[in-house]
């Protein structure tokens, strides 16, 4: 049987194979081997075999997972609480804690400010300090 692109829509033909394919969450790569199904050589659109669709989400996902534990662990060596860390961002007071479980995604600009807080650590004051802000530390 002959698959089409459907990204493609010029009648370029699918390949059935297994291929490595890399999934990224937010610049954050992992790469899933031998994912079969049904890959444009054009485009790299991919038909999921049965079963390979939830594997490529799994990777994903942890990665997903990964950036929450991130996001929990910076927050903890600035000495922050969940609450002084939503109020920093301009969240809601559960918001950290929601990210920190995974049941919310953040932000892009909230992993940048934690990430840009891990390395300058010493800004976190600055902050403190801005009439914005209010029992941050």
């Amino acid at each position: 049987m002959t698959h089409y692109c459907l990204q493609c829509d010029d009648g370029t033909k699918l390949v059935h194979t297994r291929r490595d394919l890399t999934v990224q969450v937010r610049g954050r790569e992992r790469v899933v081997t031998k994912v079969s199904g049904w890959h444009c050589p054009v485009c790299g659109e991919v038909e999921f075999d049965p079963g390979e669709g939830q594997r490529y989400s799994a990777a994903a996902e942890a990665l997903a997972a990964e950036e929450a534990v991130m996001l929990r662990s910076i927050r903890k060596r600035l000495g922050l609480s969940q609450k002084a860390a939503a109020e920093l961002t301009g969240g809601g007071h559960n918001a950290f804690s929601r990210y920190e479980r995974g049941e919310a995604r953040p932000m892009p600009a909230v992993i940048n400010l934690f990430s840009l807080l891990d390395r300058h650590p010493e800004l976190l004051e600055e902050l403190a300090e801005a009439p914005s802000r209010t029992n941050v530390s």
